[in-house]
């Protein structure tokens, strides 16, 4: 490997670090606002979709929904292409 690519990689690397936790917080973030609008009624269930770490997510949403009486249920489809986190109110 040339010193060159070598460089490159190292930098792609860096770049990868710096994005992932960015996205993260992001999705996080995303996941929070709609458990405060069925929190507080706005929605009686909100969608968050296109979510790229909605696997990660998930433990830590169903967590946070719980604190607020609600739930978490994944949304995945068959082929895996797609991925979000439903958050709705606890039936029964």
């Amino acid at each position: 490997m040339s010193s060159v690519s070598h460089v490159r990689y190292n930098a792609d690397v860096d770049q990868f670090a710096d994005v992932v936790p960015q996205k993260i917080d992001h999705e996080l973030s995303l996941i929070r606002e709609a458990i405060g609008m069925v929190r507080v009624g706005a929605a009686t269930r909100v969608t968050v979709g296109s979510l790229r770490f909605a696997d990660e997510l998930l433990p830590r949403a169903r967590a946070l929904a719980g604190l607020a009486g609600l739930r978490a249920v994944p949304l995945w489809t068959l082929d895996e292409a797609h991925h979000a986190i439903a958050i709705e109110r606890r039936h029964g």
